[in-house]
């Protein structure tokens, strides 16, 4: 029972108790007030009616006679004249008049009296003594009048206490509601400040729990920048703040690996020319800071674009992996950036060599074609531009084509989810990547998520397509009880249909429900975090888990992450490849593990290819692994193993 009804119970029972005693302690004296009362009226009728039977009367009327008459009047009840010597000389015996009062009052609550007594005489000696009872129908009726009066002024002092105990009560419990609101979010990692109330007690409590959210946010802030270092030092040229080559290439290596991959794009590498004279002509710290404006202008470019990616290669050369972007547009918007950002420093040369990117294309001939447009963007003038546009690979079909060919395959649900396993530590299956194929063509091929997800979102169908998936994982749960997860477009966030129709999906099969994934893209933890939240609170009833995807290289820098309400987080491929052999990654994996833990996130790596970054990985504190190195049989990864 809630403190509040407790309270709540114990105002009532005192106000019932206060009540119930008042009207009784009120009644026992107005009943003690009546006996004393009919006792004093018994005295003086038993005088007056002495006196007038020791008065001369006709000597027809009899001493009985005289009684009945008095009787008569009904405010007696009995009337006894009593000889000298005991003997009885006349009785009379009235009926009890009918009370207004109630029956049980009546007997609850019997007035007692003693008879008036009184000496008769003729004048010379004595006759008898009288005893007159008088009746106690009025005194009844009067009781139960006052009873009725003091119970109606109790009742309503009553509710008047019960009012004011309700404002006491709504007055502590609004307090009371929002720390528990707050022990709550802390449940649900979320850190809610509330206000401080006026009552002492309260706001002592209040004061403790806001210390511990502020407490615990600056724990997290500060193991934020401690990933953050780690992450610089692991992945980051200390010069620019750019990813070093390494990391480069792995992420690049990983984003043709993903299933989601954006099928095209642009890789444009950027050459400081003569680097070795302007570092003789205006020294280290004029060239650190070109190379730096160089660098900002490249991430700049790359935080308009979702996934695109920065990257220092060597002394003077950087590049820039855009996916989507047409290579041409890019390089003339990116050289104009440049010579722009570079006008008022020391006269640079730069040259820009473009590639048109494909995500099947392997990364040494990626690499070798940019170099060769390089070279022959050295051979112009100052800020020369060369680009080769290699075929892109997409079918001959315009935009209205391509939604038709969707909106025609999410209608007849022609569409299937593959399977890719998770393992937890112990070899256990955590659930199965499900992302979702399309049929596009009659008789054709599933097609992966790389090859219709662009088109899909330029015709705003992602959200239909990611509630076809999540039916289609709720139906395979349902039949062999394996957990799915399932890949979701953060675009869907923002589409109003989507929450409503997860929410629907979810209501109409909650037993499959409980073993359901759902995971984003890290984009939609750094642009739309209240929204991720969001749907994390409403998830949270169904018993679906929320996380991230091929996350890690801006986890670190997501301010106010704890208040994702995330349940897991896989870290990009880039991350797990050649761990063993990266000191520095791997102290920045632990560090980033370490920090999700605290959160209570699980944390699982992708793209795991081989048992030594297994083990590595198992060393860091990870919950979960995937990739082809997973996908062998139980048997082969046993023996990998051991």
């Amino acid at each position: 029972m809630s403190l509040i009804r407790q309270l709540w119970l114990l105002l009532l029972g005192t106000v019932l108790v206060g009540v119930a005693g008042g009207v009784l302690v009120t009644v026992g004296g107005a009943r003690e007030d009546l006996e004393s009362q009919l006792q004093r009226r018994n005295a003086d009728s038993a005088r007056s009616l002495a006196l007038a039977l020791s008065q001369p009367r006709p000597e027809d009327t009899s001493i009985g006679t005289l009684l009945s008459a008095q009787l008569a009047t009904g405010a007696f009840e009995r009337l006894r004249l009593v000889a000298p010597d005991g003997d009885v000389i006349a009785e009379q015996h009235a009926e009890p008049a009918a009370s207004a009062a109630p029956a049980w009052f009546v007997r609850a609550l019997p007035i007692a009296q003693e008879p008036g007594v009184a000496q008769v005489s003729d004048g010379r000696q004595p006759i008898g003594r009288l005893e007159v009872t008088g009746a106690t129908g009025f005194a009844h009726d009067a009781l139960w009048r006052g009873s009725l009066r003091s119970a109606a002024w109790l009742a309503a002092v009553g509710l008047v206490a019960a009012t004011l105990a309700s404002l006491l009560l709504r007055r502590i419990r609004a307090p009371l509601a929002a720390m528990v609101e707050q022990a709550g979010a802390l449940l649900e990692r979320r850190f809610v400040v509330v206000d401080e109330p006026t009552v002492p007690e309260l706001r002592q409590l209040s004061q403790a729990m806001n210390g511990l959210v502020q407490r615990l946010q600056g724990v997290f802030a500060e193991q934020g920048g401690q990933l953050e270092a780690l992450r610089r030092q692991a992945q980051a040229d200390p010069r620019t703040g750019l990813p070093h080559r390494e990391h480069f290439l792995a992420r690049l290596a990983s984003l043709s690996e993903r299933d989601d991959a954006p099928p095209a794009g642009a890789l444009l590498l950027v050459r400081v020319r003569a680097l070795e004279t302007l570092n003789r002509e205006h020294g280290h710290a004029a060239v650190d800071r070109l190379l730096r404006t160089v660098a900002a202008t490249l991430e700049n470019a790359a935080w308009r674009h979702e996934d695109a990616l920065p990257g220092r290669l060597n002394g003077s050369d950087l590049a820039l992996l855009v996916p989507g972007a047409d290579p041409a547009s890019l390089s003339a918007e990116l050289l104009s950036s440049l010579r722009a950002a570079l006008s008022a420093g020391p006269e640079a040369d730069l040259a820009v060599g473009a590639i048109a990117w494909r995500a099947d294309t392997a990364v040494a001939a990626l690499m070798q074609g940019a170099d060769a447009a390089l070279a022959r963007a050295e051979m112009l003038s100052p800020y020369g531009m060369a680009v080769d546009v290699a075929p892109s690979g997409m079918p001959a079909l315009g935009e209205a084509q391509w939604r038709r060919a969707l909106s025609q395959a999410l209608e007849r649900r022609d569409a299937a989810l593959a399977a890719f396993p998770v393992v937890g530590r112990h070899g256990g299956l955590l659930h199965l990547e499900s992302p979702l194929r399309l049929r596009l063509q009659d008789n054709g091929p599933l097609e992966p998520a790389a090859r219709w997800l662009p088109w899909a979102l330029r015709s705003q169908l992602s959200a239909r397509a990611d509630l076809l998936a999540v039916e289609l994982a709720l139906d395979a749960i349902g039949a062999d009880a394996r957990p799915r997860g399932v890949n979701l477009a953060p675009e869907s966030l923002r589409d109003s249909g989507f929450l409503p129709g997860l929410r629907a999906l979810l209501s109409a099969r909650p037993a499959p429900a409980r073993s359901l994934w759902l995971e984003f893209g890290e984009a939609a933890a750094l642009g739309q975090l209240a929204l991720l939240g969001e749907l994390g609170r409403e998830l949270r009833p169904f018993g679906v888990r929320l996380g991230l995807e091929h996350a890690g290289e801006r986890l670190a820098r997501v301010e106010r992450l704890y208040e994702a309400g995330l349940d897991f987080v896989k870290l990009d491929a880039a991350l797990a490849a050649g761990l063993e052999a990266d000191g520095a990654r791997g102290d920045f994996v632990r560090g980033l593990v370490t920090a999700l833990h605290g959160l209570g996130v699980q944390v699982i790596a992708e793209g795991v290819a081989s048992e030594a970054d297994a083990r590595t990985l198992w060393a860091c504190g990870l919950d979960g692994l995937t990739g082809s190195w997973v996908a062998l049989p139980v048997p082969a990864r046993a023996a990998a193993v051991a």
